[in-house]
């Protein structure tokens, strides 16, 4: 899978597993990095999330898939 894309293989289709991004926010937040845009915590459906390096370099972390575990 594609590290910047959680649910996205690197052929496209949506991925079997993979770490959500309201996951990855928690972690971020949990080691000390606050992102410049966060994601609704509860939310179920495609978000985003953007961090800065420590050159000042955006980093954009984009899940278009839902959750792994929304409702259907």
């Amino acid at each position: 899978m594609s590290a910047d894309t959680p649910g996205w293989s690197a052929d496209g289709p949506t991925g079997a597993e993979f770490t959500d991004v309201r996951a990855i926010q928690a972690e971020l937040r949990a080691r000390g990095i606050e992102p410049l845009e966060s994601v609704d915590e509860s939310g179920t459906g495609p978000a985003s999330v953007m961090i800065e390096d420590p050159d000042g370099n955006p980093i954009l972390i984009d899940q278009h898939v839902p959750r792994p575990d929304a409702p259907t």
